[in-house]
């Protein structure tokens, strides 16, 4: 055990200086990101996998992000969790100092936890960065989204409906001598049509750094649908690969 945390040590202070961003030949990100968590015990065998993936092409002007995410689990053998988000989404910037700019989005959700059997969203807006540094970044964008829904409720009802929601996102990226970062996303999605009807998601994450292309990764994330009345909160440790070219 010691000898495998003085290999972490050393590929750290190895990697200090080595860092990789997008730049004018460089335009292509990709990152796999896989965590879980396990509990076994005499009485009970727990489990919680959370896997992704996300893809950027970055040029001066436009920014396009496609990311997939599935998150599985069991408890004692029965099913809690099997839940899939997929989206993509674009970025126009008037030039590379531009602190605003405009967005669209696409995303389809599928969530066993929060009782959604299939939800399409699909909406335009602006985003705009408060803070723009090497070291951090805090972005707050709105806009507005039309929703496609159909939800399972409380008596296992099923329910299509359709509604266009304010979407507000805050950004916020953090770095610490380019070995640490810390990012966080929230959005508030109130329906701008029934009353009491909102989404809300966090998602947290702390990455460190061991080699250019590999990252130890903590992630928590809580999501709330009120129209279900779901809530899941999911915490996870795993390793993060990514590549810039």
């Amino acid at each position: 055990m010691r000898r495998v945390l003085l290999l972490l040590l050393t590929l750290c202070i190895i990697r200090v200086n080595v860092y990789a961003q997008f730049n004018d030949s460089t335009h292509h990100y990709l990152n796999v990101n896989f965590s879980g968590t396990l509990n076994r015990s005499p009485a009970a065998k727990t489990y919680l996998l959370n896997n992704g993936f996300k893809y950027s092409l970055n040029k001066k002007k436009t920014q396009l992000n496609f990311s997939n995410a599935w998150i599985y689990g069991q408890n004692s053998g029965k099913l809690t969790n099997n839940d899939y988000n997929g989206a993509l989404d674009f970025n126009i910037f008037r030039d590379n100092k531009a602190r605003l700019n405009y967005w669209g989005l696409a995303g389809f959700t599928s969530s066993y936890s929060l009782k959604i059997l299939n939800q399409l969203q699909t909406g335009v807006g602006a985003a705009y960065k408060v803070v723009d540094k090497d070291y951090a970044m805090l972005r707050i964008s709105d806009g507005i989204l039309y929703e496609n829904n159909s939800i399972l409720l409380s008596d296992s009802t099923k329910q299509h409906y359709n509604t266009f929601r304010n979407s507000l996102r805050i950004q916020l990226r953090l770095y610490y001598k380019k070995i640490i970062s810390f990012e966080s996303t929230g959005f508030w999605q109130p329906s701008l049509e029934y009353k009491n009807d909102y989404i809300v998601n966090t998602q947290l994450a702390l990455n460190i750094k061991l080699l250019q292309w590999l990252s130890l990764s903590t992630r928590y994330n809580y999501n709330r649908i009120s129209r279900t009345d779901r809530e899941n909160m999911l915490f996870t440790y795993g390793v993060l690969v990514e590549h810039y070219f």
